[in-house]
């Protein structure tokens, strides 16, 4: 397992970015001694050098890579992690032996805004920060879902299979305007979400315990409880983080409370919705359509639940745009320089 810079990027096809390898190779020559290592896992990362991530470097840290393009395992994280004192971390699971191997570790920084993988109870008792990237990718994963929900009104991933498939399908589709969308957590997302939705014409019936004011008309924008919201709307999107109980938001009670045909869409957490309860629901016509971009694991094992008719499934990719990594990246290496300077300032 190389644990250090792989400044020729031999990992990759040898004909991506070919012209940035002799830069990279030469980053580290003249420079002085290293101030400790930064473990870098997000697979948007490792796959290619990000300009942002070598900056740490510049910075005067030592770059350590996992496995190009995937999802490191609980193995690999074990073997690299113990001189790292930052890591800018992804998605990955970390398990509690991962930490206990990290005996120099200071800093975790997200290149996103979930910290459901990491154990923080531990991490807070190591005296291990963690940082996330907050708003980074808001855009790109608000934009996904209003994309699901299109495509689950007007059937769209249907009618692309079937042309594909050398028919002419054609069912009947319906529009976005003056349908009740209900959206539960007004994050960054969910709002962005509630600004697009309402932009659209659309009734937007919102949760959120917080209940930010989002300066959305009256007559398109309301707060109310999740039983109501789950009640009455048409299209329903979840934005919220799971419960300190890890117990589903969307459980088989509340889905028997929904309308009839509902358009679910989830771009945030697998665990919110009861999966047994959902594919009961999907095979009754309770829920007309699931959309999602979220599943548990990642890749999913079985395809029960990607693999049902009433299902469209994206790969995780809502803030895997360029504009959302770069927003990431960079917050995410500020915040692990920011932190690991101001540590050795206090020392």
């Amino acid at each position: 397992m190389d644990t250090g810079y792989r400044g020729s990027v031999q990992h990759r096809d040898p004909g991506i970015r070919s012209d940035l390898r002799p830069h990279f190779r030469n980053r580290t020559r003249g420079r002085g001694p290293m101030r400790g290592r930064i473990l870098v896992t997000p697979r948007s990362l490792t796959a290619e050098p990000h300009p942002e991530v070598e900056r740490l470097r510049g910075s005067g840290f030592e770059i350590v890579y996992s496995s190009a393009g995937q999802t490191p395992t609980e193995e690999e994280l074990v073997e690299l992690v113990p001189d790292c004192i930052g890591w800018l971390a992804g998605v990955e699971p970390v398990t509690p032996r991962v930490i206990d191997a990290a005996g120099r570790l200071r800093v975790i920084s997200r290149n996103g805004v979930g910290v459901d993988n990491l154990p923080v109870d531990l991490l807070a008792r190591r005296g291990v920060k963690v940082m996330i990237a907050q708003g980074a990718n808001a855009r790109g994963v608000a934009e996904l879902t209003i994309g699901l929900m299109f495509s689950a009104l007007r059937s769209i991933p249907f009618a692309d299979a079937g042309i594909k498939a050398g028919n002419w399908p054609r069912r009947r589709g319906m529009e976005i305007h003056d349908r009740v969308f209900g959206i539960i957590g007004c994050g960054a997302v969910g709002r962005e979400v509630a600004r697009i939705a309402v932009a659209l014409g659309a009734r937007v019936i919102a949760y959120d315990p917080l209940r930010p004011n989002l300066d959305l008309p009256s007559s398109h924008f309301a707060y109310s409880e999740i039983d109501d919201i789950v009640g009455q709307a048409e299209i329903l999107s979840l934005h919220c983080p799971l419960p300190a109980d890890g117990s589903p938001v969307i459980d088989r009670k509340r889905l028997a409370m929904a309308r009839d045909d509902v358009i679910l869409l989830n771009t945030a957490r697998a665990g919110l919705v009861d999966e047994d309860g959902l594919i009961e629901a999907l095979d009754a016509g309770i829920v007309g359509c699931y959309a999602t971009d979220v599943f548990e694991p990642e890749p999913p094992v079985s395809l029960r639940l990607a693999g049902h008719a009433r299902v469209i499934a994206t790969s995780h990719i809502g803030g895997f745009t360029t504009e959302s990594i770069e927003r990431a990246t960079r917050i995410a290496a500020d915040n692990l320089i920011n932190a690991l300077s101001n540590e050795e300032i206090a020392r």
